[in-house]
C-alpha cells in the first residue's frame, strides 16, 4: 500500500511541476513581409511608437535600463530603428504583459514540490505535514 502511495504521490508531483512549463502558442506565425501588413496595422504604428517613447521617458524604466547596462539613448535609437509594424507589436505586448510575470506559477510549483517531498518524508519543511514513512 505504501509503495502505491509513493508512486501516486511522485506521479502527481511530477505532473504538477511539468504543468507549469506549458506555455501558450504564439498567436500568429505569419512573417513580417510588407504584403502581410494591413492598413489597420499601419494606422496603429504611430500610437505604438508614441507609447514606446513615453515608456522610455519614465524614470523607473530609465533606472531599470541603466541597472542592466543599457543607456536610454541606445534604447531610443533602437525604438527609432523599428518598423511601424514592429513598434505596434511591441506596444501591444507592453499593454498585454502581466505586471508580475509568471512568478505566481513558479512559486506555486515550488510550494507543491516541497509539500509533496515533505509528505513523502524526503524533507521536513512544513510543520503541518505528516510523513508517510
Amino acid at each position: 500500500m505504501t509503495l502505491t502511495r509513493r508512486i501516486l504521490a511522485t506521479t502527481v508531483a511530477m505532473s504538477l511541476s511539468f504543468a507549469s512549463l506549458v506555455h501558450a502558442a504564439p498567436l500568429s506565425t505569419a512573417g513580417t513581409s510588407p504584403a502581410l501588413i494591413t492598413t489597420e496595422q499601419a494606422s496603429d504604428a504611430q500610437p505604438g511608437r508614441v507609447l514606446l517613447e513615453q515608456t522610455l521617458a519614465r524614470a523607473d524604466v530609465a533606472a531599470a535600463l541603466q541597472a542592466r547596462g543599457v543607456s536610454v539613448d541606445a534604447a531610443r535609437d533602437r525604438v527609432a530603428a523599428l518598423t511601424d509594424a514592429e513598434a505596434a507589436h511591441v506596444a501591444a505586448q507592453i499593454d498585454q504583459a502581466p505586471a508580475g510575470g509568471d512568478a505566481l506559477g513558479i512559486i506555486l510549483t515550488i510550494f507543491i514540490v516541497l509539500l509533496v517531498t515533505d509528505i513523502l518524508g524526503f524533507t521536513k519543511i512544513f510543520p503541518f505535514t505528516r510523513s508517510i514513512r
